[in-house]
């Protein structure tokens, strides 16, 4: 309630015209007159009542800086809390999906259904499993030797698989409905269709939108569905290719990785290659940005992985590090934001599109080498396939709250998560968000990388040091493992 008081002095004329109202004052009223005037708060009262008992307490808040002068300092602490409380509950792994009796080699997922994952071992053994459930759907015997690519046609109706038997097969995808019911009565199928080749196949993947897809091998061929033998095939060089990727936002754009250290841009309404880039080590698998159709990022034995856009070759828009070991398998969210990656020292990471370092690793003590990875189709789950004949689902985000959130929590921790954004640069928060826990293997072989790659970098300014001046140049780090680009 706010008071304020005004007095006057008055004439003796005005005083004794005075009302008489003003009579039980204690001030002389021959002298003065005394005017006041109230402020009060008011409310209405159907604001501040519950209309039922489960209802929350209205509170209002006033967001005047003067009035909360430590509001930074408590910001900083709820940021601080909200980091520990992340790491005490990050548990990413969900669970194994067991099966297969040898390594898994390769996956693929259907874009139309959410909980099926496709996975192909070297055995020859390809299942349909259901992720909710964590069990398998469906078989598809056939192949005599490795399955080493799985594709999925748009539509979500055909797989397409290839492996070391020289021979590419069309399987009916079954219906989501069925797998939701649970009504499959046969638990294996045949194909649909069988094509026998000359030679063995290493990757398949299938063109967007349209009937084609694209194996490698010997060389890259594009085949029909409704064909036994493949439209083109096309050659630069004489190695095996190791892996082929569809554009998604140019469905005629083709990327291949081969074992002569290339990767390949092909177009397919030219029927000819466009570009050529040869790197200083192997590419083992190449993705495509979902959301910049134009920039893809490629998994390489040096560790590393880089990302390119294919209008500029000549050097690499971001590296990738923090593997110890060969990088196996790539796959982006479908965000486009962040991509998943499998390597021979035994451990999945997850990076941002544009980080130089990964977010997170997950490792187990029963997982060996990972041969691939994938994003779910909702961005919430990674899957792993490893040597060990497991597949393993995974959180993307490693202290993500499963099951239904009531909208309290949702914006409980929205509110954490701008906190500890708003903070992040600060020592502490950093430190806590950053750590993570690696096995004794992984932890001594990135000290011993850390100081070679120091050691290098001490030779290489010695060196600059004692030449001539201008003798000596050293390479920016996005173009010193690219050898030469060939149009």
């Amino acid at each position: 309630m706010v008071l304020q008081f005004r007095a006057r002095r008055l004439s003796r004329r005005s005083a004794s015209h005075t009302p008489r109202r003003f009579t039980n004052f204690s001030v002389p009223l021959k002298k003065y007159i005394i005017e006041m005037k109230v402020k009060v708060i008011s409310r209405s009262t159907d604001e501040h009542t519950k209309e039922r008992s489960q209802d929350l307490q209205r509170v209002f808040h006033n967001y005047d800086p003067t009035i909360r002068t430590q509001e930074k300092a408590v910001e900083y602490v709820r940021a601080l809390n909200a980091a520990k409380l992340d790491r005490i509950f990050a548990k990413p792994f969900v669970g194994a999906m067991d099966g297969h009796v040898d390594a898994i080699s390769c996956m693929a997922k259907n874009m139309n259904h959410l909980v099926g994952i496709f996975s192909g071992s070297m055995d020859g053994d390809i299942r349909l499993w259901d992720i909710a459930s964590r069990r398998t759907v469906q078989r598809f015997p056939g192949h005599q030797g490795a399955v080493r690519g799985l594709a999925v046609s748009t539509d979500g109706r055909v797989l397409v698989s290839c492996g070391t038997d020289c021979s590419v097969r069309l399987w009916a995808i079954p219906i989501s409905t069925a797998m939701e019911l649970d009504v499959l009565t046969d638990n294996s199928v045949e194909p649909l269709e069988t094509y026998v080749w000359k030679n063995a196949f290493r990757s398949v993947d299938h063109q967007w939108n349209f009937d084609r897809f694209a194996t490698g091998g010997a060389g890259v061929d594009i085949w029909n569905h409704n064909r036994s033998a493949p439209e083109q095939s096309l050659e630069w060089g004489t190695d095996t290719v190791i892996s082929v990727r569809f554009n998604p936002g140019q469905p005629e754009l083709l990327a291949t990785s081969a074992s002569d250290r290339s990767i390949a841009l092909y177009d397919l309404r030219m029927g000819k290659p466009t570009a050529k880039l040869i790197m200083a080590t192997k590419t083992n698998s190449i993705c495509w940005n979902p959301m910049e159709p134009f920039n893809f990022t490629a998994a390489n034995e040096d560790c590393n992985c880089y990302s390119f856009d294919c209008r500029k070759l000549n050097a690499a828009t971001c590296v990738h590090k923090d593997h110890v070991s060969a990088v196996m398998d790539i796959d982006y969210s479908p965000t486009g934001r962040e991509f998943v990656t499998g390597s021979y020292d035994r451990t999945v990471r997850i990076f941002q599109y544009n980080g130089g370092h990964s977010r997170e690793i997950y490792h187990t003590k029963r997982m060996q080498r990972v041969f691939c990875v994938k994003y779910s189709c909702d961005a919430s789950y990674v899957i792993s396939g490893s040597d060990d004949t497991n597949l393993r689902l995974w959180k993307a985000k490693a202290s993500e709250q499963l099951g239904v959130l009531l909208p309290r929590e949702k914006k409980r921790h929205e509110y954490l998560e701008a906190v500890k954004n708003r903070y992040k640069h600060l020592a502490e928060v950093k430190r806590i968000v950053r750590h993570r826990h690696l096995p004794k293997a992984i932890y001594k072989t990135t000290a011993l990388r850390r100081t070679m790659i120091e050691a290098e970098r001490r030779r290489e300014e010695k060196r600059k040091a004692h030449s001539a001046p201008g003798s000596s140049t050293s390479k920016p780090l996005r173009q010193r493992r690219i050898v030469r680009v060939e149009e």
